[in-house]
């Protein structure tokens, strides 16, 4: 204690104590409005971009996401499943996506994909808009028939897609699955709903 009585360590505590508890208050204070700044589940629903950490994303693998209220696909595609897809040209409707409103231009490709390995489609189906399930398995095993290339499986109508979501003939859906816009914002981080760049026209 010092000679005027005030005891100054005690005084160190009591205002380091209340500068914690400040500093405490002041992010409790500020963490709702920051969160706020956040696009809310309804604005999601409406449309606003998903970004979709694909760092865990293993080969033959696929993760749903949800966008504008409906099922995304987002398949790690083998070099195996690559391979395929030149193959199916002759079983398809629209091998080459002539069908401009299915995809944004840069998916006008045999992989309907940015980067030939990821595949993004809507997993809606073209004929009443079921959901449809992944059926890589290719072959007898995956209960399609010997000759089953590998790729998507509606079982309300029995509509087919392959590896690129491109329909096959001769099954109730008329088109490709739709392939959203999207972009990569890193090499493992995509964006699912806008490919604009902010500042971008």
């Amino acid at each position: 204690m010092s000679e005027d009585g005030v005891d100054r360590g005690k005084r160190r505590f009591l205002i380091a104590l209340t500068t914690g508890v400040g500093t405490v208050g002041i992010v409790f204070a500020a963490t709702p409005f920051v969160l706020s700044m956040n696009p809310s589940a309804r604005a999601r629903a409406a449309g606003a971009p998903v970004d979709v950490d694909i760092s865990k994303l293993e080969l033959g693998q696929m993760l749903v996401v949800a966008w504008r209220g409906k099922p995304v696909y987002i398949v790690n595609r083998t070099k195996a499943m690559l391979a395929q897809l030149s193959n199916n040209v002759s079983l398809l409707v629209d091998p080459y996506s002539k069908v401009k409103s299915q995809q944004p231009p840069y998916a006008e490709n045999i992989y309907r994909a940015r980067k030939p390995e990821i595949l993004v489609v809507l997993g809606v189906c073209t004929h009443l808009g079921c959901a449809p399930s992944r059926a890589f398995t290719v072959g007898a095993a995956s209960g399609l028939g010997a000759n089953w290339p590998g790729g998507f499986f509606c079982h309300c109508h029995g509509s087919k897609y392959d590896m690129s979501g491109r329909v096959f003939k001769n099954v109730p859906a008329p088109l490709n699955l739709d392939v959203p816009p999207y972009m990569y914002l890193t090499d493992t981080l995509i964006r699912v709903g806008s490919d604009k760049k902010k500042g971008a026209a």
